[in-house]
């Protein structure tokens, strides 16, 4: 590389003088991070002093969700830590997220522009893009149109939901295969099965076809969403520390194949459905948004345009929708049966007496306990806005503290017990709606879940015809580890010694 020469003497080489303006470019993010005008009469945001370039990130160790709720202790519900050069506001506390989702759901009802998220649907996606609000919307609704549809609208040729004809024959599959597994090894770990016939319910609904288990196009499904929640729980450093975008990374290389993989695959299947497509025989939400983007694109006045690709990409959210969380908490609930065998007698007989035509029995008491799985949300403020007293500018990357919530001793007596009695009605005959309305699992406000209601039927469906017809307990006389694994989702340990029993 040529130096700068003066006279006979070299001065700086061009490779100093490169390096010498990245280092002050780099300095002038830090300090333009770091330092902020705060209108009057509000509060700068407290927290953490962190190191330079890589902010908190060494503090928050392997269990985040512990690390922050410790952190709110000392530093309040509304607090700031840097990851990398970024600020990250942190929230915690019910009510303060109540009022940041709901009362100001408009200030916080962004997404961060967060590197990984461009490769997400081709920066489209409904979950993770930063569309103008309008656009989010518009397509936000037809895709909650046409899950409900297809999934707990009447159905005109049964006394049935669609949702529940789908996790009956899944959760028949699953009685007759753990029953397999018995014969065959005496023991089992539950785990597979279960994604797998989650995956197949949203496969039923989406694309109108029930998948053999042994399918290599279902499990490479089952795979790419396994991968996606692994590496997107991982985190990204470059989301963060902006220079690591330049550099060359293995782990962003997967996480961008992955989703181009997942992207072909449904594409693929979309295309297939364009073939056959019949307007007046509409079999599944694919066929359903199809049908939704060729009215509008016959209406010229139409605000929101819907293409191909679009419905590529709403597809692949309503999977994310319903796939991590139904099969988590669905794993969790199997696993505190075989602990609490008790609770598990206690639920059978309601199913067999009381509670048969009901979801108000001590199965809907065992959900919301076990659904406490979630560990952050994700959010980004929309404007400068405040909070509790403190200013927060635009374009905020929000963290959501939903563990903390879920665990609050102010909202909960004896938060990591395991007692669903904790969500009885005062009167002793019900569910505590109040209560149970507490957990945090699908959000909150307007980046809601749009799957909502239909994993928390779906699970209550799931669970109420294993334990029906299946008396599950374990092999072995040691006690099971139920600590929660940290990720998106708090997953329990895989156990093997899993058994079970017909009922019948």
């Amino acid at each position: 590389m040529e130096a700068l020469v003066v006279g006979s003497q070299p001065i700086m080489s061009l490779t100093e003088i490169l390096l010498g303006f990245a280092l002050s470019c780099l300095l002038l993010v830090i300090i333009k991070s770091y330092w902020q005008r705060i209108p009057a009469g509000l509060k700068r945001l407290p927290g953490p002093k962190g190191y330079p370039l890589i902010g908190n990130i060494l503090d928050l160790g392997k269990n985040p969700h512990l690390t922050l709720t410790q952190m709110s202790q000392k530093y309040g519900d509304v607090m700031q830590i840097y990851l990398g050069t970024r600020p990250v506001l942190v929230l915690s506390g019910l009510e303060t997220i109540r009022q940041a989702l709901i009362k100001q759901g408009e200030d916080f009802a962004g997404r961060p522009d967060l590197y990984s998220f461009q490769f997400i649907g081709d920066g489209q996606s409904l979950t993770f893009s930063r569309s103008p609000a309008e656009v989010w919307r518009a397509r936000r609704k037809v895709a909650q149109n046409a899950l409900k549809v297809f999934s707990t609208a009447a159905s005109p040729t049964s006394s049935t939901c669609p949702l529940e004809e789908f996790v009956s024959k899944e959760a028949d599959y699953l009685v007759m295969k753990f029953q397999e597994l018995m014969k065959e090894k005496n023991s089992f770990e539950p785990y597979r099965y279960l994604v797998v016939s989650v995956v197949n319910v949203i496969c039923a609904m989406c694309f109108g076809r029930r998948y053999d288990h042994e399918d290599q196009e279902l499990l490479r499904i089952v795979n790419l969403n396994n991968e996606f929640g692994a590496a997107a729980a991982a985190g990204n450093p470059a989301d963060f520390i902006p220079v690591l975008q330049y550099l060359p990374s293995s782990t962003m290389k997967s996480f961008k194949a992955l989703n181009q993989q997942f992207d072909a695959l449904v594409g693929r299947i979309v295309k297939e459905h364009y073939v056959s497509f019949d307007k007046n025989n509409l079999r599944d939400i694919t066929d359903s948004l199809i049908d939704y983007c060729q009215n509008k694109n016959m209406d010229m006045n139409a605000n929101i345009q819907l293409s191909d690709q679009n419905i590529v990409h709403i597809v692949s959210d309503i999977f994310g929708a319903g796939f991590d969380t139904v099969t988590t908490g669905l794993s969790w609930c199997l696993m505190y049966l075989v602990t609490y065998p008790e609770m598990q007698k206690k639920i059978q007989e309601e199913i067999e007496h009381r509670w048969a035509d009901s979801a108000e029995g001590y199965i809907s008491f065992l959900l919301p306990e076990t659904s406490a799985i979630i560990s952050f949300g994700v959010t980004s403020t929309t404007k400068d806005t405040a909070l509790n007293g403190f200013y927060i500018p635009k374009e905020t990357c929000v963290f959501v503290n939903q563990w903390q919530v879920n665990h609050d001793p102010k909202l909960w007596k004896d938060p990591s017990a395991f007692n669903p009695e904790r969500f009885l009605a005062a009167d002793g005959t019900g569910i505590n709606r109040a209560e149970s309305e507490k957990i945090l699992t699908f959000g909150l406000g307007k980046r809601k879940c749009i799957g909502d209601n239909i994993g928390k039927w779906e699970l209550f469906l799931f669970l109420t015809i294993l334990v029906q017809k299946l008396e599950f307990s374990l092999c072995s006389s040691e006690k099971v580890d139920i600590t929660p694994q940290y990720g998106l989702t708090m997953k329990c340990k895989r156990c093997e010694d899993f058994q079970i029993k017909p009922r019948f």
